[in-house]
């Protein structure tokens, strides 16, 4: 089969390339960085090298794709969040429907709200499968500078609430599953690896560094909003960040999510967390 797969060779999409490769797919790997060819080429994938805004190298990139995986890249220089989304899911959809592609892997978010997006919505005449993958491990890397400043893990959320955490491992494998597996209409799966507090999570990260008493605490709106705008965060971004921390710490999100309650994944966090403390303690 054809698969094309947007991301790069991240977290999720080395892995997934390479599985696909060794079970005798054709793989091309979309990236912005033409510095990823190389590796690319290595592993046995086809390069397509350029920009998910860039529409005729998206529908060229695309073309002679039997499947094809699709998620949006976090950009934290746009301004406007939607303006951004609805820009590469518009270019998805033409990209597409030009190429005459029956099957889409979606990759969205636990916390996404999805009901107003637009590739949903114009390609509900094909095979559409939304792979909705929890907190990501690798989330915690971006804590570091917090830990070593202040010795805390902080969010709009912390404490007792409860969270669905998963590894980018885990991701690739379900999405590996959905590339590969025939099937026709449309489905929503949610993807998870473990289920804590975040309370426990920290007690298993500060376990691994040296720290067994880190705290995960929970930040008022105003005070998050102002750490996020000092760091540097666009205002429209930095809004839109608060609120999603506001209602995981709500705990709507979880409970949407026990709805739709998977089988977790193999790659538990005690053992990311050994992965987080080399890390660390090279930071």
């Amino acid at each position: 089969m054809n698969i094309v797969l947007t991301g790069s060779l991240g977290n999720i999409g080395k892995p997934l390339a390479t599985a696909l490769i060794a079970k005798g797919h054709s793989v091309t790997v979309i990236s912005s960085k033409a510095d990823k060819q190389v590796e690319i080429e290595t592993i046995g994938a086809k390069p397509a090298i350029g920009s998910l805004e860039d529409i005729d190298f998206l529908t060229t990139a695309f073309a002679g794709a039997d499947t094809v995986y699709c998620m949006i890249p976090f950009n934290f220089m746009e301004q406007d969040q939607r303006a951004y989304f609805m820009k590469i899911e518009t270019n998805y959809v033409q990209a597409i429907k030009q190429n005459g592609i029956e099957k889409i892997i979606f990759l969205t978010g636990w916390a996404a709200e999805v009901k107003d997006s637009f590739l949903l919505n114009q390609l509900s005449d094909r095979t559409v499968v939304e792979l909705r993958p929890g907190s990501f491990y690798t989330n915690f890397y971006n804590d570091i500078d917090s830990i070593k400043e202040h010795g805390v893990i902080m969010a709009g959320y912390g404490g007792s609430d409860k969270i669905a955490f998963v590894s980018p491992n885990d991701i690739a494998e379900v999405a590996f599953e959905e590339l590969t597996t025939a099937f026709r209409g449309r489905k929503t799966r949610y993807i998870a690896s473990d289920e804590l507090t975040c309370d426990e999570a920290a007690k298993i990260l500060g376990d691994a560094i040296g720290k067994p008493d880190l705290k995960w605490i929970s930040l008022p709106d105003d005070q998050l909003l102002d750490g996020l705008i000092k760091s540097g965060f666009p205002q429209h971004l930095a809004t839109e960040f608060v609120r999603m921390h506001a209602e995981t710490h709500s705990g709507r999100i979880f409970d949407n999510y026990l709805k739709h309650r998977p089988e977790l994944g193999k790659t538990k966090l005690r053992t990311f967390a050994e992965d987080f403390a080399k890390v660390y303690n090279r930071y």
